[in-house]
């Protein structure tokens, strides 16, 4: 089964649980996930979203900033290189 095959058979529950799964470091029958499982279930999470969810509603997503470097309310800081 190919990459994309994978993809295209995940459903939102699967989704789920492997993200469980990332955050848990360990299957649901309790067995330690290895640092490549862990790498390829955070990749297939990633590709799905990406497929399936706008932006707004993938991990990770940051909204962006009005103004950039800046906080809402925050005034204009010097930038000082040592």
């Amino acid at each position: 089964m190919s990459f994309e095959q994978l993809l295209d058979n995940l459903n939102p529950q699967i989704v789920g649980s492997l993200k469980r799964a990332i955050e848990l470091g360990k299957w649901p029958n309790g067995v330690t996930l290895t640092e490549q499982q862990r790498n390829l279930c955070a990749e297939a999470v990633a590709n799905w979203e990406h497929r399936n969810l706008p932006a707004e509603a993938q991990v990770g997503y940051v909204p962006p900033k009005k103004t950039p470097c800046a906080d809402k309310g925050d005034e204009e800081q010097q930038l000082n290189w040592v």
